[in-house]
């Protein structure tokens, strides 16, 4: 039976993720931190492991190690373990981009963004997967830059960037804290969404409430306008419900002042379990000199992504949208 290169390497990455975290006593994510650097350095970097461990572990790497794999093969198992860890240890912050809206991320940053070369920010990295994603489906030159508050996540996400081979600048910090990074051209970020504990720092934003906590997803918004440069493109996966809540007058002053909204692509109801959890991906534009609003914001109501026929019928109309707007 042909075994796929993705199936091949998440049954590498999960088996000697299992040895190490019986070995080193720890969690099924740190463990698998752990195996992907082994992997990444052709050494086993662990000194407490048993002379057998070392030599079972080095046994199953190099059954690996002369086989080429495709970026997006490496990114997808990576994913797949990940997943995995995920469901033994829940945790409210451990949430994945699916594989299906990180390539239509990719997609719309293809397309808008025409620079030959640029700087790309993802203020809430995770484990890398939607930035990778993103990385992996442009055919330019991409500086990156990932920020996020959770040490095992952001861990990950450099064994995922280093696995890859694609040069990522992370930083373990709260991204709404301030970022020492220079202004970029591209944000992506599938944004955290809730309250922000710290009231004292969200008194330095625009978007802060009046009472009470912070909504996160608005300062998030707000912290990425300010690190992008005039004229630069930001792509957010919002909650559907994000212009309905109480604080969304706020938003709304605050977009009218600062950027142009060039689209919202409402993502099909069947990737979610329920309304409440509905996603879609907003493109907003920072103002600048030059920068013109379209004659019309691309507005997509996106069908199941299995309905074949129907995708296409969207991405034509998405290239149309662009002939006349672009």
């Amino acid at each position: 039976m042909n075994i796929s290169p993705v199936e091949k390497l998440f049954t590498l990455f999960n088996e000697t993720t299992l040895v190490l975290q019986e070995e080193l006593n720890c969690t099924y994510l740190e463990a698998l931190a752990e195996t992907g650097e082994n992997i990444f350095h052709s050494s086993i970097l662990q000194e407490e492991l048993s002379e057998l461990t070392v030599k079972r572990l080095k046994k199953q790497y190099e059954e690996i190690h002369h086989e080429r794999f495709t970026n997006e093969e490496i990114r997808k198992a990576f994913q797949l373990v990940i997943l995995k860890g995920m469901k033994e240890n829940v945790q409210p912050n451990h949430q994945m981009t699916p594989d299906t809206v990180g390539m239509l991320v990719a997609y719309l940053v293809d397309k808008f963004v025409k620079l030959p070369d640029s700087r790309l920010l993802d203020p809430a990295v995770g484990t890398g997967n939607l930035l990778t994603t993103v990385l992996n489906h442009l055919h330019k030159k991409v500086e990156a830059i990932g920020v996020d508050i959770d040490d095992i996540l952001i861990k990950l996400a450099y064994v995922n960037a280093n696995l890859q081979e694609h040069s990522i600048q992370l930083f373990n910090q709260d991204s709404l804290e301030q970022l020492f990074i220079d202004p970029v051209d591209t944000v992506v970020a599938d944004i955290p969404v809730g309250y922000y504990p710290n009231d004292i720092r969200a008194a330095d934003y625009q978007l802060k409430a009046e009472t009470g906590h912070s909504y996160s997803h608005h300062l998030f918004i707000e912290q990425s306008v300010r690190h992008t440069k005039p004229g630069g493109f930001l792509f957010f996966i919002i909650p559907n419900g994000l212009f309905e809540s109480d604080q969304a007058p706020k938003l709304h002053e605050f977009f009218k002042e600062n950027v142009i909204i060039q689209g919202l692509l409402q993502l099909p109801m069947s990737m979610f379990k329920n309304k409440q959890a509905a996603k879609s991906i907003l493109v907003l534009q920072k103002k600048g000199d030059g920068v013109k609003p379209p004659k019309q914001a691309l507005l997509v109501d996106l069908p199941s992504l299995s309905k074949v026929a129907e995708v296409d019928k969207i991405l034509t109309k998405i290239d149309k949208w662009f002939q006349e707007n672009k």
